[in-house]
């Protein structure tokens, strides 16, 4: 149970972006018109923009997706002006996908070629966001979204191609950076906290998964036989379906929820269904009802190691599950500021003035300067706070040598023009972008739900608390966020983590809003429905009286210790992946995001939401 809290974290996007990138039909055509109209000062370009020293409420911020539900409930806008920007390439989104989908651009092309890359956000780099934290004079970094590098399957040639292009070789950066043991060198273990809400009292028990669970939950607010039925779970050796050959076992866990496995087969009682009820909250965004068994079996879920299931995947498995099963995954890197540090250096890459230095190690700890971003004496612009509202062909799709996209910056519509057009964006959009695509297609689309999750990050004044009480990570099976821990310690270039009791903390915080008892993708959109109607100041008060509860034994004093929180609101968050409960078993050529990706004229379609998991 003591293992990385968020999904693998995403990479799986870069290999659809570069696909779209390279593809021939936006090659091909006329040569751009030189000699773009000069536009509105940006906000950008203002003296000490930057975005990633805000606090508050960031991911999804106010003013990023406002415009996005007024297309989709059918709002128009007046007519734009045209801006008379001619490029061979716009990208509408900057996140990983996006930013790769230019880079592989210019390195199949020249790199004189003229891309505009668009992004509703104050910042780049989408999921893959800073939060950045000056406290007492020292730089504090931790992700506001992707968490690191790391795939379900070794990477391909593409995405382990950029990784080496972008000068990061992650098998020496993992020896000569990560410190993943710092934490249990001082003693500190994972815990869980019991809340009232929940089991009737509040309790925190310290030495998850290194106690026996007998040990571990003596004190627990559990009854003796629910006492029982856990450690029976966690260590047992029992076949729960006795008589069954293994593929027999898959292809029956793989029909039934974790939860029904739970209930059914181990008979646990309701108060253990609520000890697991948020347990699969970090890699699925849902609770333990709208996963499969079978997925939970291939993560090593407990209550499956009497029962002699041979290792590998089924066809009837997700993603996620199914690669981590078959090979192990990749290796496993995480920055400071999580994979936001990828997207500097693609930013860099792209725009050489925007990221001061040469190197992955000092891009950690560079500023950018996002005044050098959209200037018009540089091939690549990137273009913030810019959210594309329509793009369609200039003629006939099949014939058309250009691509007209609309977008929105300070509530006023503009046009530019490119040979080729990659939407790179949250796939679900795209219909409302491209109203002449396919109906078969925009269905497609439509059916690509992500889910909702909040990353928040608490500064703290120390950490003393966490070290009066041994702890370093917390399970909180009832809690508004299901689990948080102490800031990874990871030291590259001149980024120092904190090293004493007494030197100020950050704290990682992960909430997936979601409704129980729902299928999956209507647990997400009830997620979203509630995370976006959700205020910062609920956030504060449930941060705060949380983090009071849990460590208030240890001397923690929320008014005091507390002395930052930044809210990473993602309600479109990880991408959707095959679930063998809900989803319908078609040949891959007839998922929902293989058919919603395919090209339509001069656009094409990338993000991770078109890789099908992520």
């Amino acid at each position: 149970m003591d293992q990385p809290i968020t999904r693998r974290d995403f990479l799986n996007g870069i290999a659809i972006g570069a696909t779209a990138a390279v593809s021939t039909p936006l090659f091909a055509g006329a040569d751009p018109t030189p000699g773009a109209a000069p536009l509105p000062p940006p906000a950008q370009d203002a003296l000490g923009y930057y975005p990633p020293l805000l606090t508050g409420m960031r991911g999804s911020h106010p003013g990023s997706f406002e415009d996005a539900h007024a297309l989709r409930d059918g709002n128009t806008w007046p007519p734009p002006w045209d801006t008379g920007e001619e490029y061979d390439l716009i990208v509408v989104g900057g996140g990983i996908s996006g930013l790769a989908a230019a880079h592989y651009y210019r390195a199949h092309t020249s790199g004189k070629s003229r891309i505009l890359i668009l992004d509703n956000h104050d910042d780049f780099g989408g999921h893959a966001k800073r939060n950045e934290f000056n406290l007492e004079g020292r730089l504090n970094l931790l992700n506001g979204g992707t968490l690191e590098i790391d795939s379900p399957r070794p990477y391909g040639p593409i995405a382990a191609g950029l990784l080496t292009t972008l000068g990061i070789d992650v098998a020496k950066l993992i020896k000569t950076t990560q410190n993943p043991e710092f934490y249990e060198h001082l003693g500190l273990q994972s815990g869980v906290f019991f809340d009232q809400e929940t089991f009737g009292t509040d309790k925190l028990v310290v030495g998850l998964d290194t106690v026996p669970y007998k040990q571990l939950l003596a004190d627990a607010p559990l009854s003796a036989a629910a006492r029982d039925t856990i450690v029976r779970i966690q260590e047992g050796n029992i076949d729960h379906m006795p008589g069954l050959s293994s593929d027999e076992k898959k292809q029956r866990l793989s029909r039934m929820s974790y939860q029904e496995f739970l209930r059914d087969l181990v008979h646990a009682e309701p108060s253990v269904l609520d000890f697991y009820r948020a347990r699969t909250h970090g890699e699925w965004g849902v609770g333990i009802d709208a996963v499969s068994a079978g997925d939970c079996w291939a993560f090593g879920f407990p209550g499956f190691q009497g029962m002699n299931i041979a290792k590998g995947s089924i066809p009837r498995m997700g993603f996620t599950a199914a690669g981590y099963q078959d090979t192990g995954g990749s290796l496993r890197l995480h920055f400071p500021d999580g994979n936001a540090t990828i997207a500097r250096l693609l930013v860099r890459n792209l725009i050489p003035s925007a990221v001061p230095g040469s190197s992955v190690e000092d891009v950690v700890t560079a500023r950018v300067n996002y005044a050098q971003l959209d200037r018009g004496d540089t091939p690549v612009r990137l273009r913030l706070n810019s959210i594309a509202i329509r793009a369609r062909h200039i003629g006939d799709p099949r014939s058309a040598d250009k691509v007209e996209v609309t977008y929105l910056r300070g509530g006023h519509p503009f046009t530019a023009r490119a040979r080729g057009v990659v939407l790179a964006g949250y796939n679900m959009m795209i219909p409302y972008l491209c109203p002449e695509l396919p109906a078969a297609q925009k269905d497609a689309l439509h059916r690509l739900v992500k889910t909702p999750l909040v990353y928040t990050s608490v500064a703290l004044r120390n950490r003393r608390a966490f070290d009066a009480l041994k702890l370093s990570r917390v399970y909180a099976p009832g809690g508004f966020h299901s689990y948080f821990h102490l800031n990874p310690h990871v030291d590259i270039g001149a980024y120092r983590s904190p090293k004493s009791v007494h030197d100020p903390v950050l704290v990682h915080m992960v909430r997936t809003p979601c409704k129980a008892g729902l299928p999956e993708h209507d647990q997400n959109r009830f997620g979203r429905a509630e995370l976006l109607g959700t205020t910062f100041e609920t956030f504060e008060r449930n941060i705060r009286d949380q983090l009071a509860r849990t460590l208030g034994a240890g001397g923690f004093d929320p008014a005091r210790d507390i002395t930052a929180i930044t809210v990473n609101r993602w309600p479109h968050g990880y991408a959707p992946e095959y679930n063998p409960l809900f989803d319908p078993d078609v040949p891959e050529e007839q998922r929902a995001h293989v058919v919603g990706r395919m090209h339509f004229g001069r656009i094409a379609i990338a993000n991770s939401d078109s890789g099908g998991g992520a």
